[in-house]
């Protein structure tokens, strides 16, 4: 039997889980106001950050989830992701649009990544 692991974690949810080798990252947000490259920039070194004290990293993502408030905000979102996916490292992706929680949200990221 695995075990689970949790890190950072308080009364709603951890910000990840660990088991049997794979991470599972909560939903990652920006900075409220920003903009939508911001928020997305911000995103994805939340992920970095959580990814590495799981012991992972960008090119073990399994799949990520992204969700904007507006998807006539997909391009710029993915002129950020773009820029940082690394090269022949493209994990499976979605991105559809949701009503987060906040109104100042523009971008939420949910990634599952393999330990290294």
């Amino acid at each position: 039997m695995s075990d689970i692991t949790r890190h950072n974690t308080g009364q709603r949810m951890s910000q990840s889980v660990t088991h049997n080798g794979t991470v599972y990252l909560a939903g990652q947000v920006g900075n409220p106001g920003d903009s939508v490259a911001d928020q997305t920039l911000t995103c994805l070194e939340k992920v970095e950050t959580l990814l590495a004290e799981a012991g992972s990293d960008a090119t073990r993502i399994l799949q990520c989830v992204i969700w904007l408030a507006d998807m006539a905000d997909f391009a710029e979102m993915n002129s950020v992701w773009d820029a940082w996916v690394p090269e022949g490292h493209a994990p499976a992706r979605a991105c559809g649009e949701a009503k987060l929680a906040t109104p100042d949200y523009k971008v939420e990221l949910i990634a599952t990544a393999a330990q290294g």
